[in-house]
């Protein structure tokens, strides 16, 4: 009956999402604006249906109702409830299902709250929203029916991959989905001032907090996704540029430019042509990361789809939606006005800089995705990797962080480079110190020097903006600006200290035997079976201690699953201040001798913690804008009161 319940709900939502588009679309003719006030309620309410079809699927999975296909098939009764419960989304229709949920309740929300643009304007992004909603919709009920019965209820259950039962599949896909969803509705707000002509600071207002919303929940998903392969893959890297990588990257660089693009549209009216781009372009690919993912063309973890029909389907969706937007824009990019003009020497002109190389950047990560694949459609089998990613991105990536160093201390519009002198000698000392520095007495990589001193450079100039100023007084907004430009030095520290730092041994020890690494002594005491939930395991036990420090105990496993069957490596972490000690344990030889692979990462985890700080960089500025906001609507109202008028609720 849930099932039943649910794929109801489904289904009246996608005749709602119709409704919604059809009402926004005549809304736009002149005798429309009646009809065309039924699209925030059938918003409203969508969102509501698919918040009911959710808990549905939800309720399925953790009963383990075996009668549902889905729930069989990516589920088992002895899976610890955890992992019944992120198994809702650890799959391809689940996952689908949670992307249109997230992406009604958005809907619902711009329906139900916003105000400031007019109201031609509102019904046509309503009624955007309603039509790349439905064609998800039909995705799931044509092709992906995530509430399928089976003719006969299975005994157990087939069980989830074991590399997907973690912790981090709690946080990093449905982070990644808001993440999208957000550039969606980014989308949306693009083609409805598209179609009235509205591209105005006001336009960017509205859109703002979506980009930045959407920004701040791709960071934390890619930083999270990151930490998790990780830990769980045992490799010891954090990034490998696996095609599905960076489906998410690619989001998240178009994303960074127009957040930036979409702050100066709504403070400084410029750039209004650049951001209604750039809104095609994130959307567009968020678009591209879903086909990769869903369309079958990549094996990997994180790929859900293997069937081309469904692949097909995708790819329809991805012309009909980018193809209809580029067309839109080509139509009304003439009818969009220059706005306000800018100087050289000014915070727009390094911001279209930086934005100009963020869209390198991400041509160079779109080219070296997708080469493989056409070159596979050729018959010809090409591999391409962090020796093509790393410095081709770096080409681009360092006069960015320059730039980014300096924009700050700009003014809006008009300024002289004179006049910032000082904090740029500050800074540019820093960074030459530490490149001669680390140069002479640390032998490492061009591109890990450069990192390094890019990295300190950028942590002195990200605070420059609050010298000689009452911190109590600095717009939350700007503490956001610091906060994400200071955790990019802190990531590109620790990525820098990953490349050139780290050091690996490989060991085949038998109890009772060390071997050093790094700083670390690492004794091998013993290893001993263990049994999980739905898992057996060999593990070791390893006692490890730093410069002949008290000694600290790790357990690295090589589990066994049951359901289904699978072996996968966990590994152990011992963190420090200054690093961590990574360790997994390999095959026994026949000599009797345990194999170990031990890494020392030194900074490594200033990686993750900066690309916290950038997201909660994004979060400050959600919250300064919206005092902002919230602070004009309130003087407006008392202005209007005093000449007895009423404002809009």
């Amino acid at each position: 009956m849930i099932a039943e319940v649910g794929l109801a709900a489904l289904w009246m939502a996608a005749a709602l999402a119709l409704g919604q588009m059809v009402c926004g679309a005549l809304a736009l003719r002149e005798q429309g604006a009646e009809i065309g006030a039924l699209t925030r309620p059938f918003a409203i309410v969508q969102g509501l249906l698919l918040a009911i079809s959710f808990a549905c699927l939800l309720y399925l999975f953790a009963i383990t109702d075996l009668s549902t296909k889905l729930v069989v098939a990516n589920s088992h009764v002895d899976k610890p409830m955890i992992f019944k419960v992120t198994g809702v989304w650890g799959n391809h229709e689940g996952s689908m299902l949670l992307w249109v949920t997230v992406m009604a309740l958005a809907g619902a929300l711009i329906a139900w709250l916003e105000r400031r643009l007019p109201e031609n304007t509102m019904q046509a992004t309503l009624a955007a929203q309603g039509f790349v909603a439905l064609g998800f919709f039909a995705f799931l009920l044509f092709s992906s029916n995530p509430f399928e019965r089976l003719p006969t209820p299975a005994v157990s259950g087939v069980g989830l991959n074991p590399l997907l039962q973690d912790i981090g599949l709690a946080f990093h896909p449905p982070t990644l989905y808001i993440g999208y969803v957000g550039l969606s509705v980014a989308f949306s707000f693009v083609v409805g001032a598209l179609v009235t002509r509205q591209v105005t600071p006001d336009f960017a207002r509205a859109m703002r907090p979506w980009v930045l919303g959407a920004w701040v929940f791709l960071t934390l998903g890619i930083t999270a996704g990151s930490y998790w392969a990780y830990y769980e893959l045992g490799w010891g890297g954090y990034w490998f540029w696996d095609p599905v990588e960076n489906a998410s990257l690619m989001p998240w660089l178009a994303a960074t430019a127009l957040l930036h693009s979409v702050g100066v549209l709504a403070a400084r009216d410029a750039l209004r042509t650049w951001t209604v781009m750039l809104g095609v372009i994130a959307f567009s690919m968020s678009m591209l990361g879903t086909f990769l993912v869903r369309s079958g063309v990549l094996t990997s973890v994180h790929a859900f789809a293997v069937d081309p029909e469904r692949g097909a389907f995708i790819l329809a969706l991805l012309v009909l939606y980018i193809g209809g937007s580029l067309a839109l824009f080509a139509l009304r990019a003439g009818s969009i006005s220059e706005g306000e003009r800018f100087t050289l020497a000014s915070r727009e002109s390094a911001l279209v800089f930086n934005n100009v190389m963020l869209s390198a950047i991400l041509g160079v990560v779109l080219l070296g995705t997708l080469y493989p694949l056409l070159a596979e459609a050729f018959n010809a089998r090409v591999s391409v990797g962090p020796p093509y990613f790393n410095p081709v991105s770096a080409v681009f990536a360092v006069p960015m962080f320059l730039v980014l160093a300096v924009g700050p201390l700009l003014q809006w519009r008009k300024d002289r480079f004179s006049r910032i002198k000082t904090p740029v000698m500050i800074s540019g000392a820093a960074l030459v110190l530490a490149l001669v520095g680390l140069g002479l007495f640390v032998d490492m990589s061009i591109l890990a020097l450069i990192g390094f001193a890019l990295a300190i450079g950028l942590g002195v100039a990200s605070l420059q903006p609050l010298w000689g100023r009452n911190l109590l007084r600095v717009p939350t907004a700007t503490w956001g600006m610091v906060a994400a430009h200071f955790g990019v030095a802190v990531a590109l520290f620790g990525i820098a200290s990953e490349a050139a730092l780290t050091e690996e041994r490989l060991a085949a020890l038998t109890p009772g035997e060390s071997v050093v690494v790094g700083e670390w002594m690492v004794t091998l005491d013993g290893v001993e079976p263990r049994a999980g939930p739905n898992w057996t395991a060999l593990e070791a036990r390893i006692l490890a201690s730093y410069d002949g420090g008290a000694q600290r105990a790790l357990a690295p496993q090589a589990r066994t699953f049951t359901e289904p069957v699978q072996e996968t490596t966990e590994s152990a972490l011992e963190t420090r201040w200054n690093g961590q000690l990574y360790a997994t344990l390999g095959n026994r030889l026949p000599d009797g001798r345990w194999q170990l692979r031990l890494w020392w990462k030194p900074f490594v985890t200033l990686i993750w913690f900066g690309g916290i700080l950038i997201a909660l960089g994004g979060a400050l500025a959600i919250v300064g804008h919206l005092r902002v906001h919230l602070r004009r609507q309130s003087i407006e109202r008392q202005i209007a009161l005093r000449h007895g008028q009423e404002l809009p609720a």
